[in-house]
Parts: structure tokens; sequence; C-alpha cells
């Protein structure tokens, strides 16, 4: 099954704000192994735009230990598009861009290559991912509790 809603396959398009409802009732449960969470800004942002995100940075890496925010702004033609994603904690990584934080699509395939079944959570689990690889694993990383 593809990551996030249920309805995939069915030819269901489920509508952007049921989608959004979805996705912060399992950002609130928590996610897998609680490395990963999210929830929103602003609980009377009617439009559900503005989210937090938090990764745990991966065993055996650089990151280990480490607890990196991020800002995910979900725009009105989410989830057809992908929302745009940026790092709050400084951090080193190939596709986050070093002066605003920003994850850049070109550089981050999820962004790249989106899909309207992907989610929040999927993002976030695959940066997670990302931090691990062997060309992010050990990059030099800015001092802890820097922001951008």
């Amino acid at each position: 099954m593809t990551p996030g809603s249920s309805a995939a396959g069915s030819g269901v398009v489920v509508p952007r704000n049921f989608r959004l409802l979805e996705e912060l009732e399992r950002g609130e449960k928590g996610i897998g192994d609680g490395t990963v969470s999210y929830g929103m800004d602003d609980a009377d942002d009617i439009y559900m735009r503005s989210w937090t995100g938090t990764i745990i940075g991966p065993h055996n890496t650089v990151h280990e230990g480490r607890i990196y925010q991020l800002k995910l702004f979900c725009d009105k033609d989410y989830p057809e598009k992908p929302p745009s994603v940026r790092f709050h904690s400084r951090i080193n990584m190939t596709c986050v861009n070093h002066e605003t934080g920003v994850v850049e699509p070109k550089k981050f395939s999820v962004l790249a290559n989106w899909q309207r079944e992907y989610t929040m959570e999927y993002i976030l689990t695959q940066l997670k991912k990302e931090m691990a690889s062997p060309h992010n694993r050990k990059l030099v990383q800015p001092p802890e509790g820097t922001f951008f």
C-alpha cells in the first residue's frame, strides 16, 4: 500500500481538509517508534496550512540524539502538490539549503517526485532515512541548538 491514504487505489479522492484532519489525528497519536512527530502550528488556522515536525536523529550517525525541528507549509493545492519543508534547526545535509534550511525539492526525491498519496509523516520518515544515508551520516554538523 502506498504511504498515507487508506483510500489509495479505490479511485476516491479525499478532500484536502479531510486529508489534513486524518494526518493531524495520526500525528497526534504518535508515529512508529516515536522518533518522528508532527502537528499543527496554530490550532485556529481553519485552512490547516502551517505545521511543525520533529525528527530525532538516527542511531550511528552524526545526527544521533539530536532533535531537529522543521516547518511544513501545506498550501491550498496540498496534497496535489507537496508542502514546502524547511528545517528550523540548523543541519548539514545534501538536500537542505545551507543558508535558509529549505529542503530543496530537486535534491530530495520525495518532493521532486511527489505523489498525492504521500503524507507529511512520509516526508519526515524519508528525511530521517536521508540523514542515515552514506552521503549525510558523517557530515560535520552545526552546533546543537542553533537555528536558521
